[in-house]
């Protein structure tokens, strides 16, 4: 079963029981340069790879970009 979620105004599938750090991962992301609202609410990093995305999440992930 795929859960269907938001994830930066995009409609995108993920396996049921999938977590914020798979998201993250099958994103392509670095996880040291993000961070990650989950339906409106910021999850610490320690605590995504056991928070699971529900059907109908909404996730915003903003990327830090350093320059100099």
């Amino acid at each position: 079963m795929e859960n269907r979620v938001t994830v930066n105004g995009e409609q995108r599938q993920f396996a049921a029981g999938t977590t914020l750090r798979e998201v993250i991962g099958a994103l392509g992301l670095d996880p040291e340069r993000v961070a990650v609202e989950l339906n409106r609410t910021i999850v610490k990093k320690d605590r995504w790879a056991t928070t699971p995305i529900g059907s109908g999440a909404e996730i915003e992930i903003v990327q830090f970009v350093g320059g100099g």
